[in-house]
Order: C-alpha cells, then sequence, then structure tokens
C-alpha cells in the first residue's frame, strides 16, 4: 500500500507540472493576453507599458516567467494582475464555500445515487425500473442552471421559502444549511441521475456472478446477499465517479451553480478571473482541481481494496 501511494504521489507531480505549463502557455497564446496591457491602465502609453513589463518581468522569455510565476505560487506570494491581491488568501476564503457545497451535494447525489440505482437493478425490467429510469435521463438532461433558476423562482419568488443567494458560514449551522439547500439539490440533481443509472448496471450485471448464485446456494437471507455480496461489489464503479466528480467540483467545475446563486466559491473566483484574462488565479485554481482529481482518484483506489479484495491481490503482483 505504501509503494502504491508513493506511485500515485510521484504521477501527481508530473500531472501538476504538465497542466501547470498547458495553462500558462493557453495564456500567452490569447489574443490581448498580455497582463501589462491591463496593468498599465486604458491611457497607458507604450512607455507606461514598457515599463510594466520590465517590472513584472513580462518582457522576459516565457520559460523564465513560468518559472518566476511557479515559484510566488509555491512560496504563497503570488498576486491577481487585476486586483493586486494575494491569490492564495482569496483561495482560502472561497474554498469553505465551494468545500460546503460540495458536501452536501455529494451526500445527496450518492445517497439517492444508490437507493435509486440498487432500487432499478433489483428490478431490471419492471415498472420499478422504468420509471426511475425516466426521472433519471429527466435529471441528467436538464441542465443545473436552469434548475436553479427554477427552484429560484419556485421557492425564492413565489413561496418565499428559501434565499435566491448568499452564504452564510458554519458558525451557524441552519444557516448555512439554509442557505446552501437549493444549491445543493441543483448539484445533486445532475449527478444522481448518472450514478443511478451506474449502479442500476452494475447491479444488473453483478447479480448474473457466480459468487451470488453461491452464496444464495448456502441459504443466505436476501438482505445479506443484496447488502454483502451484491452491492457491496456495484460499488465499485461508484467510487471511481465519486472520487473524480468531487474532486472536480470541488476544483471549480461548480462555476456555473456558484454563479447562479451567487456564492463566492472557487468557480465563481475563476470565472471572474478567466473573463479578466487574469493568469495568477486561474492557474492557481486549475493546480488546484488537478490536484484535487489525483488525490481523491487515490482515495477512491483504496477504497476498491475495501470493497473488492480481489483488486488488492492483483495490485500487490
Amino acid at each position: 500500500m505504501a509503494r502504491f501511494v508513493l506511485r500515485r504521489l510521484g504521477s501527481a507531480v508530473l500531472v501538476l507540472f504538465a497542466v501547470s505549463i498547458l495553462t500558462f502557455l493557453i495564456f500567452e497564446v490569447i489574443p490581448n493576453g498580455n497582463p501589462a496591457l491591463r496593468l498599465a491602465g486604458r491611457t497607458a502609453t507604450p512607455a507606461n507599458i514598457a515599463a510594466v513589463e520590465r517590472i513584472y518581468g513580462f518582457n522576459k522569455p516565457v520559460y523564465v516567467q513560468y518559472v518566476r510565476t511557479m515559484e510566488q505560487i509555491f512560496t504563497g506570494k503570488i498576486v491577481s494582475y487585476a486586483t493586486g491581491v494575494n491569490v492564495i488568501s482569496q483561495l482560502k476564503q472561497a474554498l469553505p464555500v465551494t468545500a460546503s457545497l460540495v458536501l452536501g451535494a455529494a451526500v445527496l447525489w450518492l445517497f439517492f445515487g444508490i437507493v435509486l440505482g440498487l432500487l432499478a437493478g433489483l428490478h431490471a425490467g419492471s415498472t420499478i425500473d422504468t420509471g426511475i429510469s425516466a426521472l433519471n435521463f429527466l435529471g441528467i438532461s436538464a441542465p443545473s442552471f436552469v434548475i436553479g433558476y427554477v427552484l429560484i423562482y419556485v421557492f425564492s419568488f413565489k413561496l418565499h421559502v428559501f434565499p435566491s443567494s448568499g452564504y452564510v458560514g458554519l458558525a451557524d449551522p441552519l444557516g448555512w444549511a439554509y442557505h446552501l439547500a437549493m444549491p445543493w439539490v441543483s448539484l445533486a440533481i445532475l449527478y444522481t441521475g448518472i450514478y443511478s443509472q451506474v449502479l442500476r448496471a452494475s447491479v444488473v450485471d453483478t447479480l448474473n456472478e457466480d459468487f451470488v448464485r453461491t452464496a444464495r446456494a448456502k441459504g443466505l437471507s436476501h438482505r445479506q446477499v443484496t447488502l454483502h455480496h451484491v452491492l457491496r461489489t456495484s460499488l465499485i464503479p461508484v467510487v471511481s465517479l465519486s472520487g473524480l466528480d468531487i474532486a472536480a467540483v470541488l476544483g471549480g467545475s461548480a462555476i456555473i451553480i456558484e454563479v447562479v446563486f451567487d456564492l463566492p466559491g472557487i468557480g465563481y473566483y475563476a470565472s471572474q478571473s478567466i473573463g479578466a484574462l487574469d493568469v495568477p488565479p486561474v492557474l492557481v485554481i486549475t493546480l488546484f482541481g488537478a490536484f484535487a482529481v489525483v488525490i481523491f482518484s487515490t482515495i477512491a483506489d483504496v477504497v476498491y481494496g475495501l470493497l473488492d479484495p480481489r483488486i488488492r491481490v492483483a495490485g500487490s503482483r
């Protein structure tokens, strides 16, 4: 296990290196992407722009700028070109918001995805299966921002039950959950449909496995066979998806939900930075997202071995 984790950490370093170079180069080739033009102001003369380039090192070769930027990131001294604010401090302020969004939504989509997927898989081909599959496809096909605006219209403007925007910290647990209820549901509906369909297919396949027939032949109850044999094995693809999805949302892919509900999280910060062609925040957020994907995928692989001992045996060879 220690060797496996070390290999994963080594691959994480390579992934982060490749992602950082790619992100940096993308902004280098964008037309009008020179940050000196924005730092110098709209009325700046060519002499002013040249002075800014010398101060910030924008006149240096690309590889020198890259090394300098990465040094600032890892020392925590990198600042936004647009606002001059420290990017790491901004990320620390935005992270609790996005983490709260991910936490609640993940609990919802995992719970309902597993319950509905298991129910549909155990009753494959029945009316229950058809109804659940229809709901899943409806949730998958409906854009998250549309669901968000519908919830805001119904529960905020018409019924006045939930607030339409804003965030309250964990210091007020009830206010925290109250403000995040609709964002959680808006984000969870899509993933619930996906996870339910994935688990349904896995359950149907697992029911035909020899070890399930053997468990039934030994006289185990339907509940024991379902929970300890069918569900445990069928959860492997769900674990794989959850590791990547949670990392992606944590890394800023919930940008639409955060914008719709005016949540000052990582996705919202990323959208503002991209609109301003502000390289430092985008680069830091991209690296954070890539690191989260590697970490959560490693955790998912460890859980694999707990769910299915055959994976541990294969991985030790």
